[in-house]
């Protein structure tokens, strides 16, 4: 006894008392697994070309994406997710680089199964924003709107020429209603009912997604807010789910991942497919900037926002830092 009552019995500190204790009891695990590469491949370049608001990530050339793939898959990440950066001068407005069997995307996906096989998944963006001159997501109408029903055309084009490149899991992104369902139904048409979708379910219009701009060099003219979903709302992102799983999707994403955990967690509680989450480019460059500035501890930190997304309910995190942590995770 003291004179301020008795010691304690229970001290959950005794399981924090060692790194080997901490291990052992640890309730959330990384594995390089758990992971998938980003990465943007631009047409015309000799050289990778470096994006200033991302430092550490580059505008792949064909043969250092390549080569990106490879270190991605010797790391042990499951995936990468391809961005086509056309020349600018392809670009129209509706986007024809996305469906041109020759356009980058389509090459890349080509270039990086050649290199890899089956044993790294190979993913495509499907999604018209890098490829229009205007930089939105789908088609515009004589208003200048999004025209959704002309649009879900373009992406069951789009579907159809990523899954002949040899796409093994492309992912809608363009937050159209129906585009589950069409996707589905045009790869099903020809006869590839073997490549799988991963439904950008609840991306959200978000001010973190600043340094992407840069690395798809976007031509965006306004903003997205008409389709992509309000960040103040969590149901919508539940009816979204609803529907993208009734239309076909076999995996579904929240995105971005840090600043709508509560939304990954309520996705995650209530599906049994898998989930994922979207580490994106604001995400990365804070933590890059911080740590240039010597203000946070940049491997910790990575690491640490890592292990909160997955805590949180993502089974698959695409993150620019998937290798490198794959790479550390293999060293511990």
């Amino acid at each position: 006894m003291t004179k301020y009552g008795s010691f304690p019995g229970t001290r959950p500190r005794r399981l924090r008392t060692s790194p080997a204790m901490r291990r052992m009891v640890a309730e959330t695990r990384l594995h390089p697994a758990d992971f998938i590469l980003p990465a943007f491949v631009r047409e015309g370049v000799s050289e990778p070309v470096p994006i200033a608001a991302m430092p550490g990530v580059v505008q792949h050339t064909r043969d250092s994406l390549k080569k990106a793939a490879v270190e991605a898959l010797e790391a042990g990440v499951s995936g990468i997710m391809l961005f086509g950066v056309p020349e600018d001068e392809k670009k129209d407005a509706v986007g024809t680089p996305g469906t041109d069997p020759d356009g980058i995307l389509q090459i890349a996906i080509r270039d990086v199964r050649a290199e890899v096989g089956d044993e790294l998944l190979v993913m495509s963006d499907l999604c018209l924003d890098e490829t229009t001159d205007h930089g939105h997501c789908g088609v515009l109408d004589e208003q200048g709107r999004v025209d959704n029903d002309a649009t879900l055309e373009r992406y069951a084009e789009m579907a159809q020429v990523q899954a002949d490149a040899g796409a093994h899991i492309v992912g809608p992104s363009g937050m159209m209603d129906g585009q589950i369902g069409v996707v589905r139904d045009a790869l099903d048409q020809i006869g590839r009912e073997d490549v799988a979708i991963l439904a950008y379910t609840a991306k959200y219009s978000s001010a973190f997604y600043g340094p992407f701009r840069e690395a798809v060099a976007s031509s965006l003219r306004g903003d997205r807010k008409t389709y992509q979903q309000d960040p103040a709302n969590v149901r919508e992102s539940m009816r979204e789910l609803a529907l993208d799983l009734e239309e076909g999707a076999d995996m579904v994403m929240v995105k971005p991942a840090g600043p709508y955990l509560d939304v990954l967690a309520k996705v995650a509680e209530s599906v049994d497919v898998p989930v994922a989450a979207y580490q994106i480019s604001g995400e990365y460059s804070m933590i890059e900037a911080a740590a240039e500035k010597g203000w946070i501890d940049r491997d910790k930190a990575i690491l640490e926002t890592l292990t909160g997304i997955k805590r949180a309910g993502a089974q698959n995190i695409l993150t620019y830092w998937a290798t490198e942590a794959a790479q550390k995770l293999g060293r511990q």
